[in-house]
């Protein structure tokens, strides 16, 4: 198997548990962007839907994402004390950065919001942050990670929960991991062919054998 030089991760859903507050967050600023509420057992059906039926279902307009963005964003610095990291997360990432891999984030979050939740440890071995990103603008900051890097797209991997992640990764050519412990079911990740699967925090640490 190929062996990855640098590794970017969404943050979200990926290393750090924010779905609930998510949910609920939205649900609470329904009325203030014209969205559609959604009960339990929609958010439970959601899970198995791609990123664009999400966003259809909901009744977003795409001219409204930047502005939901950003007020989401402000609404999660509020709320900070409350996110914490996938157990693990630490650990993981510190195997990977002493196995020399570059890691990077790349997230529709805001660059002080990741970093205030993955503290000051963590955050000092991310070589690169990419933040802020649009909800369909993650290969335009891949791309210039890399770019950023000078690491080729053939020894990238882009790790994230969503079915959108896996479609940026491949947009750009990068391979795609996709971890089963974020927002999107497991059937609908894998319906999407990522290049690897993650079921537990581990497995990605797992990727610094293949270094020694």
């Amino acid at each position: 198997m190929s062996t990855y030089q640098l590794i970017m991760f969404d943050f979200d859903g990926t290393l750090a548990d924010t779905g609930g507050w998510m949910i609920r967050t939205l649900n609470d600023i329904a009325g203030q962007f014209g969205l559609k509420r959604v009960s339990e057992s929609e958010i439970e059906m959601l899970r198995g839907r791609s990123n664009t039926e999400i966003v259809r279902y909901l009744g977003v307009p795409v001219w409204k994402l930047p502005r939901i963005a950003t007020e989401m964003r402000k609404r999660i610095a509020q709320d900070i004390a409350q996110f914490k990291l996938f157990a693990g997360v630490d650990e993981m990432l510190r195997t990977l950065d002493e196995s020399c891999i570059r890691l990077a984030i790349v997230s529709s979050n805001s660059e002080e919001n990741v970093r205030r939740v993955l503290g000051a440890d963590s955050a000092a071995r991310i070589d690169v942050f990419d933040c802020s990103a649009a909800m369909f603008g993650k290969a335009r900051k891949l791309r210039s990670v890399m770019q950023r890097l000078r690491i080729a797209p053939q020894m990238t991997l882009y790790i994230g929960d969503e079915t959108r992640d896996i479609e940026a990764a491949r947009e750009v050519g990068v391979a795609s991991g996709a971890v089963t412990w974020g927002y999107a079911k497991a059937d609908i990740l894998a319906s999407f062919a990522p290049t690897l699967t993650f079921d537990a925090v581990i497995e990605i640490a797992q990727l610094a054998a293949r270094r020694n």
